[in-house]
């Protein structure tokens, strides 16, 4: 059996994500910050695939929190083909950089580059006795351009940095069998990020 690892898997697209993954008959590690609330909900919802499912708490700014959510994939499933870094996390107050705090600042790096790469130095070696591996990252529309954006100076910094990241190491494991894609989504919002591709094709404007 596959078994993925999901950040911030219990809500958003991290949710829709992991019940894909249950669908097709894989094992999944979730991983939530804080929200024990949303885990109860989601073990009733998640019921019929609760042998093959756990959820580990961790902040994946936390190199330490990053190891353990590791270590409880690996000893409960054996194994890792999937790895899929969903959490990001992101400062919504709009502000220039020089307003921005030092912790807010690391906040930003440290949730959406440097806590992929914990990941990654984990992960990588096991993909590769396997000689399988997906890795999955997620960044925001046109990163890949490295735009500047207005007001979100430190979390597009981090992500276009995790652009140039990903195809890096795409590049030096795919002797190993193991792929890395970014996906880059645009802004959705609310509900929408919780619904399936079917409803969100009915929506005059499929983003909102």
């Amino acid at each position: 059996m596959r078994h993925a690892v999901i950040t911030a898997g219990t809500k958003g697209l991290g949710r829709k994500v992991t019940e894909e993954f249950l669908k097709m008959g894989c094992s999944v590690t979730v991983n939530y910050r804080s929200d024990e609330a949303r885990v109860l909900e989601l073990k009733k919802e998640w019921k019929p695939y609760l042998e093959c499912i756990q959820f580990v708490q961790g902040d994946i700014t936390k190199k330490d929190d990053v190891t353990n959510i590791f270590n409880q994939a690996i000893s409960r499933f054996g194994r890792i083909d999937y790895l899929i870094n969903n959490a990001g996390p992101y400062v919504f107050e709009r502000k220039k950089l020089v307003d921005y705090e030092d912790h807010e600042w690391n906040e930003m790096i440290d949730g959406n580059l440097t806590s992929v790469f914990h990941f990654l130095k984990l992960t990588i070696p096991v993909m590769r006795e396997q000689k399988f591996g997906r890795i999955i990252t997620y960044g925001f529309q046109d990163a890949e351009s490295a735009p500047g954006w207005m007001y979100r100076a430190a979390f597009s910094a981090a992500k276009v940095g995790l652009v140039s990241l990903t195809k890096s190491i795409a590049l030096e494991e795919a002797e190993h069998g193991i792929t890395a894609n970014m996906v880059c989504p645009g802004d959705i919002t609310g509900e929408m990020k919780e619904a399936t591709i079917s409803t969100a094709r009915t929506q005059k404007d499929p983003v909102t």
